[in-house]
C-alpha cells in the first residue's frame, strides 16, 4: 500500500466515526423528550401514591386513637388531632370523626350501619374520614389535573 491509499482509509474511518457520532446525537434528540415525559409521569404517580397512603394512614391513626376506650371514642377532637398529626406531610388534610353503637342508640351516639354489627351486636365503633386535594404537576390530556383523595377507617372500641 502506498501512503496515498492509507491516508484515504484513515480519512474514511474518521468520516464514519463522525457520522456515527452524529447519528447518536439524532437518536438522543428523539429519545430525550420521551424520557423526560416518562420521568414527569413517574414523579406525578409517585406523588399521588405518597399522598394517598398518607390520607389512609391518617384515618387509621385517628381511628386507632378513638378505639382505645369509650372515653377516647367520644373525643372527636382528639381523633381529629391524632389523624392530623399522622398526616402532617399531607397538605390541606381535612378530618371528620364520629362514633356509633350497635346496641341501643342514644341522642349522643347514633346507631351503626348493620354491616358493622355482624360480629358484635353490642359493640361500639369509631369512624374517621380523611380527605385531601391532589393536583398533578402537568396537565395530561384526558386525565383530570386535580382530584380529592379520600380515606376511611372503622375500628371497634376495645374497652367498653
Amino acid at each position: 500500500m502506498n501512503s496515498h491509499s492509507a491516508g484515504k482509509q484513515a480519512a474514511g474511518r474518521r468520516w464514519r466515526f463522525c457520522a456515527a457520532r452524529g447519528q447518536s446525537y439524532v437518536e438522543l434528540a428523539f429519545v430525550l423528550p420521551v424520557l423526560a415525559i416518562v420521568l414527569v409521569v413517574a414523579a406525578d404517580f409517585g406523588r399521588l401514591f405518597y399522598t394517598y397512603v398518607g390520607v389512609i394512614n391518617a384515618a387509621r391513626a385517628g381511628a386507632q386513637y378513638g378505639s382505645n376506650s369509650v372515653i377516647t371514642a367520644a373525643d372527636a377532637t382528639g381523633m381529629s388531632a391524632a389523624a392530623k398529626q399522622d398526616g402532617v406531610n399531607v397538605a390541606n388534610l381535612t378530618v371528620s370523626s364520629s362514633q356509633c353503637t350497635c346496641g341501643t342508640a342514644t341522642s349522643s351516639i347514633p346507631a351503626c350501619a348493620s354491616n358493622f354489627c355482624a360480629n358484635d351486636p353490642q359493640g361500639n365503633y369509631v369512624v374517621v374520614n380523611t380527605q385531601a386535594p391532589f393536583a398533578t404537576m402537568v396537565k395530561y390530556p384526558g386525565v383530570p389535573s386535580s382530584i380529592t383523595l379520600n380515606g376511611q377507617a372503622v375500628m371497634q372500641v376495645q374497652q367498653q
